[in-house]
């Protein structure tokens, strides 16, 4: 469904005159299958969040291709309404001169479709989500972190798009809340058969959430596991990332 076939990044060093360039993704290869909620695990400056801005459409590779059902990212009529993401920082996330209403309803506009369709269509997320019909006219600082990440998570489903992006999108909360979060992840994705890229460096989440695990390392592929099998990684540099992150 979401596949990444044989992409490469790279920037330029020491500035923008620089005729020096870091490859930061190297002959990346993948898919995402229908359905299915695929990890990126690996260490900071490993390339994971470079390869999902390209998942994206944010950024194009030098080479190589992202295809949604065959069809390039890079063209904005084939990313609306088929992929969207929920990013890690969601203090800006959101516009802090819309109610809620209004920052779910943003995505909808492309749908054109009534107001008394669009009001329902919010309530019924804020409802999917775990928030009550009258946050619908809070602002964003009225609201705590979790809320604000159910927020961008309801706009992000609301054009129930084939495939939602997560870079490290629980990083930020607590605890408690994250635990929350993945279990609304987890309802979300039963009833809008929606697949997921769950990007981030938390195994304990990632072994949680997702089918499978990509162990990302200096912008390469190491290692494709089950997330049944994660504990049976066979590569040196997987199994001593695997046990740096795990913690208990």
């Amino acid at each position: 469904m979401l596949k990444v076939d044989k992409v490469q990044k790279s920037y330029k060093k020491n500035g923008l005159f620089s005729s020096e360039r870091q490859i930061v993704l190297k002959n990346v290869s993948l898919e995402c299958r229908n359905g299915e909620c695929l990890g990126i695990i690996g260490e900071s400056g490993s390339g994971k969040s470079t390869l999902g801005r390209l998942m994206l459409g944010i950024e194009k590779p030098d080479c190589g291709t992202v295809l949604i059902d065959g069809m390039n990212v890079e063209d904005r009529r084939v990313r609306l309404g088929n992929i969207s993401a929920v990013f890690q920082d969601y203090k800006s996330s959101l516009n802090p001169f819309f109610t809620v209403e209004e920052a779910i309803l943003e995505p909808l506009k492309i749908q054109n479709k009534s107001k008394k369709e669009n009001k329902d269509k919010v309530t019924t997320l804020l409802n999917q989500v775990g928030l009550p019909s009258s946050y619908r006219n809070k602002y964003s600082h009225e609201l705590s972190g979790g809320e604000i990440q159910r927020v961008c998570i309801a706009r992000a489903i609301s054009t129930e798009p084939k495939c939602i992006l997560l870079d490290e999108a629980i990083s930020s909360l607590d605890v408690s809340v994250q635990i929350q979060v993945l279990e609304l992840l987890k309802d979300l994705k039963r009833i809008y058969n929606m697949s997921y890229v769950f990007i981030t460096h938390d195994i304990q989440a990632a072994a949680y959430i997702c089918d499978r695990v990509i162990i990302f390392k200096d912008g390469q592929i190491e290692e494709i596991v089950a997330i049944e099998h994660l504990k049976d990684v066979k590569s040196v540099y997987a199994r001593k990332l695997l046990k740096s992150l795990i913690t208990f």
